[in-house]
């Protein structure tokens, strides 16, 4: 499950890159790559949204560790 946790990890921190390039500069990476809001744009939008709330998961994971 570690894979999975860093694939996740990885993903939510390109999409948090992106949201970043949108708030400074106006500039939608994923719409630039992949147009926009094409099936393969959304497809990623969608999967980035559900590594992110994969990774909810992580606050009570690092909380049993810490115990």
């Amino acid at each position: 499950m570690k894979w999975f946790d860093n694939t996740s990890l990885t993903l939510v921190i390109i999409g948090a890159v992106n949201w970043l390039l949108i708030g400074i500069f106006r500039f939608d990476l994923v719409a630039f790559l992949f147009g926009n809001m094409s099936w393969l744009s959304r497809i990623i939008y969608t999967i980035v949204g559900l590594c992110g709330l994969y990774l909810i998961s992580l606050y009570g994971r690092i909380g049993s560790m810490q115990e």
